[in-house]
């Protein structure tokens, strides 16, 4: 009889421009590689309800409450649970997903100032004792990230914001991977590509040979 093992739940995370796009690429090839079924994903999104809030929660013509914004997130994260990210990792899947709850706690908590202990009731609410088993935080300084950003497309919602907020959501990654080093390990996304791409090779290597499924 085939006993089925959980899959892992790896996240990236970064404000826009740190890279994580052109690195979650190759994580997926090297997990198909190892045998492993991959599941990519993103948030806000990943399902037909999250997409639909994405495509609102990213629209620079929308004007909401900060805390809205905060409930919206959660939302759409319930639905990524419940329809995605949950039903993979039971089948043994391993789920890659392009940001998750640290996220919240960067751009709402840092960025727009909702308190920490009402973000904290919303993901106990929403999942419980659930979070990544890896996060890979790809930080690089706020100047560096816009001079990206504004070279590769038009601005959302977010991106518009001035470089002071910016500065608060990297402070607000950087307390959280300070404050869950087991799980969040810190890429330095300034240094050259092919030192970025080994830093993080390093990270899910050693990462996979602690949690490889057993054939």
């Amino acid at each position: 009889m085939t006993i089925l093992r959980r899959g892992k739940f790896i996240t990236f995370e970064g404000i826009d421009g740190a890279g994580k796009s052109t690195h979650l690429a190759w994580l997926e090839h090297f997990l198909q590689d190892k045998g492993v079924e991959v599941v990519v994903t993103r948030e806000p999104g990943g399902t037909a309800l999250g997409e639909a809030l994405r495509k609102l929660l990213l629209d620079h013509q929308q004007v909401m409450h900060a805390e809205t914004e905060a409930l919206l997130m959660f939302a759409a994260r319930r639905e990524h649970l419940d329809k995605v990210i949950l039903p993979a990792l039971e089948r043994g899947a391993w789920v890659i997903s392009d940001r998750f709850t640290d996220a919240s706690f960067a751009y709402q908590g840092g960025g727009r100032g909702v308190p920490a202990a009402r973000l904290e009731i919303l993901e106990q609410w929403v999942q419980g004792n659930f979070s990544s088993d890896l996060t890979l935080y790809f930080d690089v300084p706020v100047t560096i990230s816009r001079q990206r950003v504004q070279s590769a497309r038009v601005a959302d919602r977010f991106e518009l914001e001035p470089d002071l907020f910016f500065e608060r959501v990297r402070q607000a990654y950087l307390q959280r991977a300070s404050q869950f080093p087991e799980r969040i390990k810190v890429v330095d996304g300034s240094l050259p590509l092919a030192e970025v791409k080994m830093a993080m090779v390093e990270a899910v290597e050693e990462f996979w040979l602690s949690h490889a499924p057993s054939r």
